[in-house]
């Protein structure tokens, strides 16, 4: 894996989010063939995966295929599945030669069983790994995701393992996918888009947020290490005042 010239800076967001726009504009604009922006997006993958493991990033999440994808024509959801597939084969000698570990989230009932087993023989041979953590977003939607964790407590309610006043925002928490690493701390849009598209809504709540006109196929590990840089500028307050941060920051 090749370390990118630009240093990281001291600051380092623990995990990234990115939603991956922009492919079929690319596709459009260079003339290629129907679906080709796609197939040019899956191969900007790689670098950006380099980048940040060698940064030390701890979890990169990437949207591959929303829960509204679905509603896109038959020929392009065929070709992004196979896409997908693709993705698996092609990152798991990566995955095992780096020690990164590979996870999947999102509504996995939609997908053929073939795909199914792909993704859960891939998050078993890599579930021991350490060195970091990525995630592919796959028939994924942040509403399905808080409304999947709802249903699971609304059970344990029925069944009377539960109080509904035992219900808060902590336990919720700890039923939404990835509810096992940090917090999303930075999420990027690239394609131009201002809007985060039911993305990780919950894990997102206090994310902070890079758009870029730049489009999925051309983003590059240099422009990831420059919003980084911004990232490690601001000021994350959590609700608090910028005093009491600062105050919070001396005491360490």
């Amino acid at each position: 894996m090749s370390t990118s010239a630009v240093l990281a800076p001291a600051i380092l967001p623990r995990h990234i989010a990115i939603i991956m726009d922009g492919n079929n504009r690319y596709g459009k604009a260079n003339d290629l063939g129907h679906g080709q922006g796609h197939v040019a997006g899956k191969d900007a993958l790689d670098p950006v995966v380099d980048y940040c493991v060698n940064t030390g990033i701890e979890v990169l999440t990437v949207f591959a295929f929303s829960s509204e994808n679905w509603q896109r024509p038959p020929s392009e959801v065929a070709l992004l599945m196979q896409l997908l597939t693709s993705t698996i084969h092609e990152q798991m000698p990566r995955m095992n030669e780096y020690r990164i570990r590979l996870r999947f989230i999102g509504d996995r009932s939609q997908l053929s069983e073939s795909l199914q087993t792909l993704m859960a023989d891939a998050e078993e041979k890599t579930a021991e790994f350490d060195a970091m953590t990525l995630v592919i977003a796959i028939s994924y939607g942040g509403q399905w995701d808080i409304a999947n964790a709802a249903q699971q407590l609304a059970q344990q309610v029925q069944d009377g393992e539960l109080k509904p006043e035992d219900v808060s925002e902590e336990l919720l928490g700890n039923y939404v996918q990835l509810a096992d690493t940090p917090a999303v701390d930075m999420l990027v849009r690239t394609g131009g888009e201002y809007r985060i598209s039911n993305f990780l809504l919950w894990q997102s709540a206090y994310a902070e947020l890079f758009f870029t006109p730049t489009l999925w196929p051309n983003f590059a590990a240099e422009e990831l290490a420059l919003m980084i840089a911004e990232f490690a500028k601001r000021q994350r307050r959590f609700g608090k005042t910028s005093e009491q941060v600062v105050i919070e920051q001396q005491g360490h």
